[in-house]
């Protein structure tokens, strides 16, 4: 599709080592995109980024903590400096915490999990965004969550998190969009990932299994996601087939929500 073309555009994406934001990395990578790898894993990001060369694209790693002002400054600065622009970003990056109820929760954690999830993604849009408002063009996709759309008893400091994480993108897309940037979220559900498997050794550390058991059924697929079936719908809605999407929240969860 002549809409899913992004040969020339530029791709940044956080947390790309593993997971959804890898999984976007590459898809970003087959419709032309040139992408910088950004996670505090620098090892997992620079894994990523030769995945993408060994399949004929560009792509550059970088480490960096979302949280810390002077490091989204860089990964900013590496981008613009070595691509010149930055066309789709992926404001990926972010931490599950701990299941605990409230009244319990470490304070430690939970100003982690803000920082890393809430802070990161607002680091992010107050650095990227200047240069797409320069560009006068521009994609953004934020991930949030169905937990940021549903309270989610036990994971308190996430499900935080990613409410505010819906609450930057509408006020973001509502600042922007006259300027010819959009700013949309993805909602995933359960996936498949590193982060679901510590959740379920969380929630039932004797068998972790059962609960993976338990959780599948409440879906109405009866499974989880895969991190690429997220990924596509990231690509998409920085792509031109998607337009006018502009301040939306896309779930991607098998039905989950809408139950």
């Amino acid at each position: 599709m002549k809409e899913m073309d992004m040969t020339g555009g530029v791709a940044l994406v956080t947390g790309g080592a593993g997971g959804i934001g890898r999984a976007a990395c590459l898809e970003f990578a087959r419709a032309g995109a040139k992408v910088v790898v950004v996670d505090i894993d620098a090892e997992g990001a620079e894994r990523t980024a030769a995945e993408i060369r060994a399949l004929g694209g560009q792509a550059l790693a970088t480490r960096a903590d979302v949280s810390q002002t002077a490091e989204v400054q860089a990964y900013v600065k590496l981008t613009v400096d070595t691509f010149g622009r930055i066309d789709y970003f992926f404001n990926n990056a972010g931490i599950e915490g701990q299941v605990g109820p409230i009244a319990e929760y470490d304070e430690a954690v939970f100003d982690r999990v803000i920082a890393v999830n809430l802070k990161g993604p607002f680091l992010g849009l107050r650095h990227v965004l200047p240069v797409m408002l320069a560009q006068k063009k521009g994609a953004v996709v934020n991930t949030a969550s169905v937990a940021g759309t549903l309270g989610s008893p036990n994971l308190a400091a996430y499900s935080a998190s990613k409410h505010g994480v819906l609450g930057l993108t509408r006020s973001a897309a509502g600042e922007v969009g006259k300027q010819g940037i959009r700013v949309n979220a993805v909602c995933p559900g359960p996936i498949d990932t590193r982060m679901l498997q510590s959740l379920e050794k969380m929630n039932r550390p004797d068998d972790p299994d059962a609960f993976r058991r338990w959780n599948m059924g409440r879906n109405p697929m009866a499974r989880y996601g895969d991190a690429e079936e997220v990924a596509r719908v990231v690509v998409f809605l920085c792509s031109d087939g998607a337009s006018f999407v502009n301040g939306a929240a896309w779930i991607v969860d098998g039905g989950r929500a809408a139950i």
